[in-house]
């Protein structure tokens, strides 16, 4: 038995074939997909999880960013920057630091989970914060590429989306064919394109006979898919989509048109509710934004009997304040066994 190495060594055909030497990889991807049996049961089909958040930094973003990395690499790049409401900060910082990379990440100025900005600081990358949403921090990254030696990795960066579809190649593998539907959180719209490119490349290719309905879900308050124009202010809970200006929001409309899927909004409370009930049901910690996926199919209902996986897209550590914000406070007792039967009630 062989040992893990790795998306560009696992599913490299599909992906140029890189030379070893030009791979930049922290073993990424193989993430688990987990039958989510209470919540099976209380929607009335087949739900598995697909928990990106088990990836080295924490999010799915790790797809991506090996084989933006590795090209960006082999290319003989020096520097890469991207702008960031946290995740990408963190996988860009962590493999710019493997491949021996500058990094310069852009953040929103007080719209960053602490989890995510301790990531970006700890991996070596220089942090800016930008007066400013993250619409504005892709911008000023973007224009930066355009005229300083530096290679943006953001998901306007191909490279990424071709990686960050290694999700569907692993979904079809662990369920031998595709789900009915694939429901998943959507803010740059980057993964829902990259997931929709993955299962036609494995149906074109034969290895499934059929694709998955794409459902994809906004929170409410950045949902410029849904109400069909830019949100300039966005706002949710959910900060990793608190996006409202999709970058890839053509490859988004794609996959739900050709899928003959949905775009549609949950709330925060939606979200929160669902963020709450995988992690006391399923035992699963998922960051907030990962819960909308979940939070779409118990708002608006699934087929009976359906097979459907949700992408969870990032790990829960990612932002323990919002875990806090809404749990009990830890109870305090005197130090004894009396004092700690009376409060357990054994």
């Amino acid at each position: 038995m062989s040992a893990w190495g790795g998306l560009l060594a696992s599913y490299g055909q599909w992906l140029g074939n890189p030379a070893p030497s030009d791979i930049v990889t922290l073993n990424e991807g193989n993430t688990p997909l987990i039958k989510a049996s209470a919540l099976s049961e209380r929607l009335g089909a087949a739900v598995y999880l697909k928990f990106d958040g088990l990836n080295p930094t924490g999010s799915f973003k790790d797809r991506g960013m090996t084989v933006a990395m590795s090209r960006a690499k082999a290319r003989g790049a020096q520097a890469v920057i991207c702008g960031s409401t946290g995740n990408t900060s963190a996988s860009a910082a962590a493999y710019a630091a493997k491949a021996g990379l500058t990094c310069a990440v852009l953040v929103p100025g007080g719209y960053v989970a602490m989890g995510k900005l301790a990531q970006a600081v700890m991996y070596g990358a220089t942090v800016i914060q930008i007066d400013g949403n993250f619409d504005l921090t892709l911008n000023l990254a973007r224009q930066l590429g355009e005229v300083a030696p530096i290679t943006v990795v953001n998901s306007i960066n191909p490279d990424r989306i071709d990686g960050q579809m290694t999700g569907a190649f692993e979904v079809c593998d662990q369920l031998d064919g595709a789900p009915d539907i694939l429901s998943i959180p959507v803010g740059n719209a980057g993964n829902i394109t990259a997931y929709w490119r993955g299962f036609t490349t494995y149906q074109d290719a034969g290895i499934i006979s059929r694709r998955p309905a794409m459902w994809g879900f906004q929170a409410a308050g950045a949902a410029p898919l849904v109400l069909g124009h830019v949100v300039t202010e966005p706002d949710t809970i959910a900060t990793a989509i608190r996006i409202g200006n999709p970058a890839s929001a053509d490859g988004a409309r794609r996959a739900v048109n050709e899928s003959e899927g949905q775009i549609r909004s949950v709330t925060d409370a939606e979200i929160l509710e669902a963020y709450q009930f995988l992690a006391r049901h399923e035992g699963i910690f998922c960051e907030p934004a990962s819960a909308a996926s979940v939070a779409g199919l118990l708002v608006h209902g699934v087929p009976e009997g359906s097979t459907i996986v949700c992408v969870l897209t990032g790990n829960g550590l990612k932002d323990p304040d919002t875990a806090l914000s809404i749990s009990p406070r830890p109870l305090s007792i005197d130090a004894s066994v009396d004092a700690l039967r009376a409060t357990l009630n054994i």
